[in-house]
């Protein structure tokens, strides 16, 4: 049966009529295409690494202090927008490259190393392709990664450990660290029995001596000496080469919703913020939410920290990522992977803008804020930031000294007061690197004046050297304190 025949159809009144419902149809669906962002849910997965130090202000940090809600659009488009915000936190880099290519994550944040393997994974997503759009932290001297061994091991340097079982996690900074460092020695890929094996697993079969050495990323080469049972022997500062964290984000999430982008962006930048004003809280706090011991967060994250948080994108760190991707293509894991066309600082740059701060000048900068004020037992200033130390006193605070010799000296009096420390920190006199006094070695020597020389080392052999061209002794932490206390007298 024919609704409305063909002749009525062409009869003007009913043109007219079905010209104005096409009208208002058009006119109803533009209408609906012009809503704003608030008609929907939008859906935000951020793969975080929260035990992994220096990727917390990206990560824990916003979420507990809730700052990406405070950030995140809310006019124009946004107006009324339902943000449905989801952390999911790992241990390692890989699996959050895993949740974006399912596109339950749509940001990530990981390792150099994993990194790369992200943006090379995601070349061939035929629906998203990843853009680095952020730094976390980084040393660019490589420092943050390690291998430690028992504390009871007879290995002292990463050449004793041929033919030994090192385990670390597989796909990993700590991974490419490793595989750095044999091929700048020129190692075959057979020199370690290598088997990968997760932070907790890597652990707990070094605590219980079940393989020779593990090597990890932040924070475990320095949690492990810290927890008592292991002893650091090679740190990433020896590849010579930057170790950093970054976040990444699926491009059709960030096209869609660049305005997004940016406010998780100026979070992470308050975040830094919040850790710098007072890094002692910020150490508490973080410790508090992720397990990791205050006194390993801050030798991270406090003042002359391991890790610089800065979230510029720093031509070093891009150059960085293209000699990762080398040491994979070497070794047959990667093909060819156009790192500059993968880094978008867009983002970062407009979130810098939009806060008035001055993106060319951050990232022009390698400056971290540094340990200073007065030497409260030597009497002196602090002048040389990194020749300087700190000492945390349980319910007093975190003091600066001037020199090691000061900090010992205050530390040999402070015991003697009876007052509890949780911990010592000192300078590596050849590298620069931030150090728990107890696990370091020491070359100590005496003064023209007669007062003790200390120079501390992270590494045995540093520290023999430096001993022998000065004529001076190697000593372990309680004899240097003894040094220390009798140079004074």
């Amino acid at each position: 049966m024919t609704l409305f025949p063909s002749a009525l159809l062409r009869t003007p009144v009913v043109q007219t009529s079905i010209l104005r419902a096409l009208a208002l149809a058009l006119s109803a669906a533009s209408a609906l295409a012009a809503l704003p962002a608030g008609a929907e849910t939008i859906n935000i997965g951020i793969g975080t690494q929260d035990t992994t130090t220096n990727t917390v202000t990206t990560g824990v940090v916003i979420k507990e202090l809730k700052l990406l809600d405070k950030y995140l659009p809310k006019d124009g488009k946004y107006a009324g927008a339902t943000y449905n915000i989801e952390w999911q936190n790992f241990t390692s880099g890989p699996p959050v490259t895993n949740g974006m290519m399912a596109d339950k994550l749509q940001f990530g944040g990981m390792g150099d190393y994993p990194l790369v393997v992200n943006g090379y994974t995601f070349q061939s997503n035929p629906q998203s392709k990843s853009q680095l759009i952020s730094v976390a932290a980084y040393n660019l001297f490589g420092s943050g990664n390690g291998v430690v061994v028992h504390k009871d091991s007879p290995y002292f340097e990463l050449s004793d450990l041929k033919g030994k079982v090192l385990s670390v996690p597989f796909g990993s900074a700590a991974h490419g660290m490793i595989l750095k460092a044999m091929q700048d020695k020129g190692w075959p890929n057979d020199y370690f029995k290598l088997v990968s094996q997760s932070p907790e697993v890597g652990s707990t079969n070094l605590q219980e001596k079940k393989i020779d050495a593990h090597a990890d990323f932040v924070p475990f080469a320095e949690l492990l000496p810290f927890r008592g049972f292991a002893r650091k022997i090679f740190d990433g500062v020896e590849t010579r080469a930057p170790t950093w964290h970054g976040v990444v984000v699926r491009t059709d999430f960030a096209e869609k919703y660049p305005e997004v982008v940016v406010g998780y962006l100026k979070a992470v930048i308050e975040a830094n913020g919040w850790v710098r004003k007072d890094p002692k809280t910020a150490a508490e706090q973080i410790a508090k939410w992720t397990g990791i011991d205050k006194e390993v967060v801050y030798i991270f994250l406090g003042p002359g920290g391991i890790m610089t948080m800065d979230p510029t994108i720093k031509p070093q760190l891009v150059a960085d990522a293209a000699e990762d991707a080398a040491v994979l293509q070497k070794l047959g894991r990667m093909k060819e992977f156009d790192v500059k066309a993968w880094v978008n600082d867009s983002y970062i740059r407009q979130a810098y803008k939009e806060l008035g701060l001055d993106y060319e000048k951050q990232l022009a900068s390698t400056d971290n804020y540094e340990v200073s004020g007065e030497d409260a037992f030597c009497k002196v200033k602090i002048s040389a930031p990194r020749k300087a130390g700190e000492i945390w006193i349980e319910g007093e605070g975190i003091k600066s000294y001037s020199s090691p010799a000061c900090t010992l000296g205050a530390l040999a009096e402070l015991t003697a007061q009876g007052k509890t420390v949780s911990m010592t920190y000192l300078f590596d006199s050849a590298r620069g690197i931030k150090l728990f006094a107890s696990e370091a070695f020491y070359a100590v020597g005496t003064t023209k004046d007669g007062k003790a020389e200390i120079l501390p080392f992270l590494l045995k052999a540093d520290a023999e050297a430096a001993a022998a061209k000065d004529g001076g002794k190697v000593m372990s932490f309680g004899d240097a304190l003894k040094a220390a206390t009798a140079g004074r007298g």
